[in-house]
């Protein structure tokens, strides 16, 4: 019982009083209690099992404005009839409607109800009274009265009287028929047996304010109890979207392991796009089915003339590098080609190029654009987690501490390094994670060690630890997503019910 909240009480008491079933607006009329405080009490009655709320569809009747017309002024038969009786008992249509102040519309329908009701006759144009004196109320009227008086209606409460009355108003179009879902509430054997101990209505205070504090009231009165457990509304407050929050948590690892954040612009040259980076100018991955080219600007300019040598005579015949190249004529002007860089090792490339001299610890998450078919688990546009490490004596090993660290701070305990080849590292690796819910491996990031035909054109002479990676994948392992679309597809849904990532 002292768990019981002032309005719940109120409810229990209003519902005795109504013999144990009631409508809401019934009980809130009993009670006092306003129409909100009332369902508050029947959910948290209901979860205690002293009540039983349920629903049941019924049909309102109310008063239109014609029926509030007729109302206030008496049904037009009435009238006319009141109007005959002052005229004697007898007189002709015309001048009885003229008594009445009947509008000839009005007068006409005033005529068919005064003789379905028996009240007049009418013979050649003269109206006669059928009875002395104005005839008591019928149920037509009855209930319009009843109307007025509740303002609204539900019709299966009308006794059969009243429900043939609300046919006549019904084709005399004088009523407004709705259909509503009326809550019910009642009371339980256990809801009973709490009103049978008896109920003790005493007000409570829900908020303690200075006032009662400082006059010492605070002892005198009764406090409401908050019950902290029970269910709220669900909130969504602002918040960063997901993806963001696992780029923001990214970044804070690699700040962690003692890296720099570096940014580039999202259009490159395809010199440090691709020949930088010793991809030939034929291969595949720089057609246009790979790569999107600007068309507006369509060129951009190449760094110092000593470099670009060195980077063509690189790919013609491998230059100092003890490498064959590629055995092609370097085209400058294909190097000049702007593009949505493919990827962030653009922008790592182009740092080493001034920045020769060890230690160096940068990384990267940033934008890169792909000419993908858009799938599940392909899209156009999506972010790069890009790094380099350069040291005097740094090896393939560090690589695989520095990777395996950074994914295990995002929960992957299981971190596995499978060979495998790309253009400008050599050796090469593809980190391999396990996941957990799909219980399959799945790739990550690819890593692996400048050649020396990337280095040697940017003066580089010590070994340089580099890797790159689709943060989006990591993405939907860390929020359990088996389609990289969802990222992207504002579904407010689902933004809402993602939780903070850790």
């Amino acid at each position: 019982m002292s768990e019981l909240r002032l309005y719940e009480k109120k409810v229990l008491l209003a519902l005795k009083e109504l013999n144990g079933k009631a409508s809401i607006d019934a009980i809130a009329e009993k009670s006092g209690l306003a129409h909100a405080a009332v369902m508050r009490a029947a959910l948290s009655l209901s979860e205690k099992g002293m009540i039983k709320l349920y629903e049941q569809k019924m049909t309102i009747a109310t008063l239109n404005d014609e029926g509030w017309s007729y109302l206030e002024k008496g049904l037009p038969e009435r009238r006319l009839l009141k109007a005959i009786i002052e005229l004697g008992g007898r007189a002709s249509i015309e001048e009885a409607s003229k008594k009445a102040s009947l509008p000839r519309e009005l007068a006409s329908i005033a005529l068919g109800w005064l003789c379905r009701k028996g009240w007049a006759t009418i013979e050649e144009g003269i109206c006669i009274s059928k009875i002395d004196g104005e005839p008591p109320s019928g149920s037509d009227e009855e209930l319009m009265k009843l109307l007025a008086e509740r303002g609204k209606v539900s019709i299966e409460y009308l006794n059969q009287e009243q429900n043939n009355a609300l046919g006549i108003l019904k084709k005399r179009k004088l009523v407004n028929l709705n259909e509503k879902v009326q809550r019910f509430l009642e009371l339980t054997d256990a809801g009973w047996k709490i009103i049978e101990k008896g109920i003790e209505i005493a007000e409570e205070v829900t908020q303690l304010t200075p006032e009662l504090i400082i006059t010492g009231k605070w002892r005198r009165i009764r406090l409401a109890k908050f019950d902290v457990e029970a269910p709220t509304p669900p909130v969504y407050p602002g918040k960063a979207h997901p993806l963001q929050q696992i780029i923001k948590r990214a970044r804070e690892i690699f700040l962690e392991m003692g890296f720099t954040e570096i940014r580039g612009p999202l259009v490159e040259t395809a010199f440090w796009n691709f020949d930088a980076l010793f991809q030939p100018q034929d291969h595949p991955a720089r057609e246009m089915m790979d790569t999107f080219y600007l068309v507006n600007p369509s060129m951009g300019k190449l760094p110092r003339d000593s470099l670009v040598k060195a980077v063509a005579q690189t790919h013609e015949n491998g230059w100092i590098t003890g490498s064959k190249g590629w055995g092609y004529r370097w085209n400058p002007m294909e190097a000049k080609k702007l593009v949505l860089r493919t990827h962030t090792t653009a922008e790592t490339i182009k740092y080493l190029a001034t920045h020769k001299k060890p230690p160096i610890k940068v990384f990267s998450v940033d934008r890169v654009y792909r000419n993908e078919q858009v799938t599940y688990k392909n899209i156009a546009e999506f972010h790069q987690i890009e790094g380099i490490v350069m040291g005097r004596n740094v090896t393939f090993r560090d690589l695989m501490g520095v990777l395996k660290t950074f994914y295990t701070k995002f929960g992957l305990e299981k971190v596995e390094f499978w060979p495998c080849y790309f253009p400008y590292t050599e050796p090469s690796a593809q980190v391999m994670v396990y996941h957990p819910k799909l219980k399959r491996w799945m790739e990550l990031c690819g890593m692996g060690m400048f050649r020396p035909e990337v280095l040697a054109p940017m003066g580089i002479k010590y070994p340089v630890l580099a890797w790159g990676g689709g943060l989006e994948r990591l993405a939907m392992i860390e929020l359990g997503l088996n389609d990289i679309r969802t990222l992207y597809g504002n579904n407010l849904g689902w933004l809402r019910r993602t939780p903070l990532c850790r």
